[in-house]
């Protein structure tokens, strides 16, 4: 690896936020590298990258030494601004929602169509099997190396509101929701009725409280690791979709690395990969009954009605991810549309 790109690692690492962890080494490091992620310091991704990292540091000898950044860094403009440092190998490795992901390559969108994986686990089937290559060929396209097993897990996205639950579809009808960058779940909420905003995760909490908009949706550990349950009233269990956050790295990076590294970076992702999926999985369901006994109230709904307003949703994203990529998908989770 060029010297500037260390010299730039490190001067990164001087400049971190008190949620940034370092991992020491026990000689020099020959590689030196920064880790963006767009979740707080105290939640299961933040925990599991720093171990992951530590055991790489371990396992080489101190050859590889990586710096952890929480909450991207607080990068003003979120995971779009830590995409592009990316990309550009500003930044070496990243944690992302394939829905934003999207905007540069689109068939990682499909990782979120609406109603396909009825949980997590199923989701990470998929992403860890033939439909997951597939994405990850299409992204090193574009000059990112995805992890064989990348999918780090956010969890089943859950719809929050202030002032009256979602029961049915017609309760969108003109409701201002934050939701991620992603045009698949912007389209999603938009036949519903909704009126989408989109906002860096780190910043929902202050449009929920400003009334810039009026409900958001995310996993349960998401409402938990923002502290959005100081605001939120109701939960309708929507599992709309599944999101996780997709390990990746700078394509050029990753092929400059010597064989060995590579296979010590790859076994330890695998490992706390599937580690974070289980504490999360675990966090997300025992928040239900945190919440419910401080008085937030939860709600089944009906899928059936919400999907009946996706047909052109679900017309629109199998031409536009192709018949490859959607016939990979179907083959997962059954006929969608």
């Amino acid at each position: 690896m060029p010297a500037n790109l260390s010299r730039r690692s490190l001067i990164a690492g001087a400049t971190a936020v008190g949620s940034t962890i370092i991992a020491k080494p026990t000689r020099a490091a020959e590689f030196t590298f920064a880790q963006y992620h767009n979740q707080p310091a105290t939640g299961t991704l933040h925990r599991n990258l720093v171990a992951m990292w530590d055991a790489v540091r371990s396992e080489t000898n101190g050859r590889v030494e990586a710096t952890v950044y929480a909450e991207n860094n607080k990068l003003a403009g979120g995971d779009p601004e830590a995409f592009k440092k990316l990309l550009a190998g500003e930044i070496q490795f990243f944690t992302l929602m394939g829905g934003i992901i999207g905007t540069v390559v689109p068939v990682a969108e499909a990782q979120q169509v609406p109603f396909a994986f009825k949980s997590s686990p199923e989701a990470h089937k998929a992403i860890d099997g033939p439909f997951g290559r597939h994405i990850g060929e299409e992204m090193a396209a574009k000059g990112m190396y995805l992890f064989p097993v990348a999918g780090f897990d956010n969890g089943m996205r859950q719809v929050t509101t202030l002032a009256r639950p979602i029961i049915k579809p017609d309760d969108f009808a003109g409701m201002k929701i934050r939701v991620p960058p992603g045009q698949m779940i912007f389209d999603t909420f938009a036949a519903f009725g909704a009126q989408p905003v989109t906002t860096p995760a780190n910043q929902i909490y202050d449009a929920l409280k400003t009334g810039k908009v009026e409900a958001q949706e995310n996993p349960l550990a998401i409402m938990h690791g923002y502290k959005l349950d100081e605001m939120v009233k109701y939960v309708s269990m929507t599992n709309h979709m599944w999101s996780g956050f997709n390990l990746m790295a700078h394509l050029a990076t990753w092929q400059r690395l010597p064989d060995d590294l590579k296979a010590a970076l790859t076994r330890n992702a695998t490992i706390y990969v599937r580690r974070q999926r289980e504490e999360q999985g675990k966090l997300n369901a025992e928040l239900r009954d945190t919440f419910a006994a401080r008085g937030i109230a939860f709600n089944e709904i009906d899928q059936a009605a919400f999907r009946a307003r996706l047909p052109g949703v679900y017309a629109t994203w199998q031409e536009k991810l192709g018949s490859k990529c959607w016939g990979l998908l179907e083959a997962e989770v059954g006929k969608l549309g």
